[in-house]
């Protein structure tokens, strides 16, 4: 595949663009820091991809940019077949609540930019005939928790527009992948108390791969969790009231 990816140069990002090296992919990564991607991409070439891997400007938060950004993907790669989007924001509960702008910034990366992003490349690859994107979500948009639901709400407003770009879309040969992580022990989760069933990046990435290879439009990540968000989300709103998690 020749595959755009969005956010390769740091934690499950990383993770799913080195597993895509190693298979043989042809890569071009976006981002924000030029320095970090040269650097990723000189990794990813000494991990076996065929051949040398390019980088552009992407910033979720600037939209304006996607067109220019996913141009440069295709002239690089002869037209780009998949892309994977794994940036966005992150912040604890507490930070968001108190501070609207990094609310804002948030929601803008997690939803409004990642939408116009994927919707954009939907385009693009229905009109040369098919292709994937895969998008990562959070199991935290699965169901409302108090001690997350500022940045479950951007995950699962996502999770709700690439279920639907999957019914849109797959019929023109178009099909989308969301990813809806655990924990993950990673630099986004540092300092953070480490739950039961925390999974690594390089686990993550196995199944994102996999999911990609066969065509699933769902894939949790440790696989546990889809049967814990089962259950979550089978739970009468009276307990979620009297329990704190």
């Amino acid at each position: 595949m020749k595959v755009a990816v969005v956010g390769a140069t740091r934690g499950m990002g990383r993770a799913v663009a080195r597993r895509l090296a190693e298979r043989g992919d042809a890569l071009f990564l976006l981002g924000r820091d030029a320095a970090e991607m040269a650097l990723s991409a000189l990794d990813l070439e000494a991990r076996g991809a065929p051949a040398r891997v390019s980088h552009a400007r992407l910033d979720l938060g600037q939209p304006a940019g996607f067109p220019e950004a996913l141009d440069a993907a295709d002239r690089a790669l002869s037209g780009v077949d998949a892309l994977v989007v794994t940036g966005g924001l992150f912040a604890r509960q507490e930070e968001l609540a108190t501070d609207p702008a990094r609310l804002a910034a948030l929601l803008h990366a997690n939803f409004t930019g990642t939408v116009l992003l994927c919707q954009q490349a939907a385009e693009r690859l229905a009109a040369r005939g098919g292709g994937v994107i895969c998008a990562f979500g959070s199991v935290a948009g699965d169901r409302a928790r108090r001690s997350n639901y500022l940045y479950g709400a951007s995950k699962a407003g996502l999770a709700v527009f690439l279920d639907g770009l999957d019914l849109a879309y797959r019929d023109r040969g178009v099909r989308v992948l969301c990813v809806k992580p655990g924990f993950v022990r990673t630099a986004m989760t540092a300092g953070l108390p480490v739950p039961p069933f925390a999974g690594e990046p390089e686990a993550v990435a196995r199944a994102v791969v996999t999911a990609m290879n066969h065509g699933r439009h769902v894939v949790y990540a440790p696989a546990v969790w889809r049967w814990l968000m089962l259950i979550i989300r089978a739970l009468p709103r009276a307990i979620l009231r009297r329990v704190r998690f």
